[in-house]
């Protein structure tokens, strides 16, 4: 294509309504939820696509009182190993979002939560010390090793369960039937720290979690060890069936909404799914990936509009920031505001 063909014709400003850059004014009487609804979208900037996304949002909210909308969640496991791990289970216990696309870390991590929690550390701790000590560190959060130990002994008991249910019904299941069945097995064996994760929630209410890379981490690591101490080759867990499952989804919705915090597998998961129905009709983002190394996690809406996956008339923003900066205002304006 020439560029010139392109190139707008008109002024850009042509049409356009005149919002006039402001912020709150700090002498008013104002709360800091008045100055995120009233002003953030004319502050610029991000704090514009943040005063955006609330909007979008409620207008998801609105449409679903009629059922007229699916919403898509997808978050990658660093946004679990932060406290918007309480916020996203808030989100499925009170059925505000209908399918949720995550890592291992994100089941993982959040199963891990509910046996101890992780810990406030410091970015600048030197590695090698925290090793000797057997802490594993995320930015600055910290993980100590017996974490993982007590995360063991229960996978272990959930991975012989599993085993004798395939044997039982002879077949395989798939990774978001692994994943309801361990927020079923939180729910019998898990005391009320269950009550904040996101797996309980979304068993409870029978929303879908699909984790595509589900041996992309400790989980990965538990199988390892199961099936060389039991010397089992037929556990085993099905990821094709999840795609037409998960596709399926999009295809059969009236509407739908993605709503992603960071990149990777669980976006593309979401929007490829939508693909196959024209493109999601509503999309948020929250990134901190940058889009000119031509990297999925730091893609634009735009690049989604070019290949159908978010479609061409979808109300739709990309907020550039820590997702555990805006996502609880944003959260907060829309369910609570």
């Amino acid at each position: 294509m020439d560029p010139k063909d392109i190139v707008l014709k008109k002024s850009d400003t042509e049409g356009l309504k005149e919002i006039p850059i402001e912020g709150p004014w700090l002498d008013d009487e104002i709360s800091l939820e008045d100055a995120v609804k009233n002003y953030y979208e004319k502050i610029g900037f991000q704090a514009t696509h943040l005063g955006k996304a609330i909007k979008i949002w409620k207008k998801i909210e609105e449409k679903r009182k009629n059922g007229d909308i699916t919403v898509f969640f997808g978050y990658t496991s660093n946004i679990v190993s932060s406290g918007l791990r309480e916020i996203i289970a808030y989100l499925a216990k009170h059925k505000k979002i209908d399918v949720i696309v995550t890592t291992a870390g994100g089941i993982e991590e959040d199963f891990i939560k509910c046996l101890k929690p992780f810990i406030l550390g410091d970015w600048n701790v030197n590695g090698k010390f925290l090793r000797e000590k057997g802490i594993n560190r995320i930015g600055n959060i910290f993980v100590p090793n017996d974490r993982y130990i007590e995360f063991e002994t229960y996978m272990t008991e959930f991975f012989d369960r599993i085993l004798e249910m395939e044997k039982k019904e002879q077949r395989v299941i798939t990774a978001s039937e692994f994943c309801y069945e361990l927020g079923k097995f939180m729910d019998e064996k898990l005391g009320r720290e269950k009550e904040k994760s996101i797996l309980y929630w979304a068993y409870k209410n029978n929303i879908p979690i699909f984790c595509p890379a589900i041996t992309d981490g400790s989980i990965g690591d538990m199988l390892y060890f199961y099936k060389k101490s039991k010397k089992d080759e037929t556990l085993k867990i099905d990821v094709a069936n999840d795609i037409v499952k998960l596709n399926d989804i999009a295809i059969n919705a009236k509407e739908t909404a993605c709503i992603v915090l960071g990149g990777s597998l669980p976006k593309h998961s979401i929007i490829n799914a939508n693909l196959f129905r024209e493109g999601t009709d509503y999309a948020i983002y929250i990134t901190t990936a940058v889009p000119w190394d031509g990297s999925l996690s730091g893609a634009p809406p735009e690049e989604g509009v070019s290949w159908g996956k978010i479609g061409a008339k979808a109300d739709y923003v990309e907020i550039w920031a820590d997702a555990t900066l805006v996502f609880p205002i944003l959260v907060y304006c829309v369910m609570k505001g």
